[in-house]
């Protein structure tokens, strides 16, 4: 399983020869290295319906004709108004078998409104699970005392915000990561903007000396294996 950040919430996921991209954030993102139409998806997956989260869905998704899986409000949504044929509307604690990895969407705490002030139902987060491995991705979120739940299945990695001021922040992060207690662990959602500036190798060091898990840190554009 190899994952490539393109900065704030956005990665690209792919297992074996399949892509899954994970809030599509490109064209107007500061911090990514590419623009949408470089991209390309077989699965998309939407944490909620803040426009920096949701601004390259559409495109990539009519282009590729992906599969928009998303809380039920937002993938009616994207049907409904940008004329997105193949959408998946799920809810808080429900899963879905792709062909190749398993999707389960679980809590997050959070504000969802779409752009154009429709309702976004309620954010979330991911647990993905293929190849034996299992990767949590919090998404936007604050802390929350259910994460220890979302960790006893194993993790392998989380992905966590520490941007704070729109999510948790590094303090509260790391105790994300004694929740959790994932094997390593991925910052996001942070550095786009000045408003969510943080020192993340700070934060590394914080994660090497306070928790049992190993930090994994990469520039947007960059990648590593699970």
């Amino acid at each position: 399983m190899k994952l490539t950040w393109y900065g704030h919430g956005t990665w690209l996921i792919e297992i074996a020869g399949n892509r899954i991209l994970l809030d599509p954030f490109f064209n107007e993102n500061p911090a990514s290295p590419v623009k949408a139409e470089e991209v390309s998806a077989d699965v998309i997956l939407v944490s909620h319906g803040h426009f920096d989260h949701v601004a390259d869905v559409a495109s990539i998704a009519n282009r590729c004709q992906s599969k928009v899986v998303a809380i039920y409000e937002i993938a009616t949504w994207f049907e409904e108004k940008h004329s997105v044929g193949n959408t998946l509307g799920m809810n808080i604690g429900g899963a879905t078998e792709l062909d190749f990895a398993k999707v389960k969407m679980v809590q997050a705490i959070h504000s969802s409104q779409l752009p154009d002030g429709s309702n976004g139902g309620v954010a979330a987060g991911w647990l993905l699970s293929a190849e034996q491995k299992n990767v949590y991705f919090a998404c936007d979120t604050a802390l929350f005392g259910e994460m220890e739940t979302i960790g006893s299945v194993g993790l392998d990695l989380a992905v966590l915000p520490i941007g704070d001021l729109f999510t948790m922040g590094i303090d509260d992060s790391l105790e994300a990561i004694r929740l959790t207690n994932p094997k390593r662990v991925a910052p996001a959602h942070y550095n786009t903007w000045p408003p969510i500036e943080q020192d993340v190798k700070h934060w590394g060091d914080e994660v090497r000396s306070q928790t049992a898990s190993t930090p994994v840190i990469v520039n947007p554009g960059e990648s590593f294996e699970v």
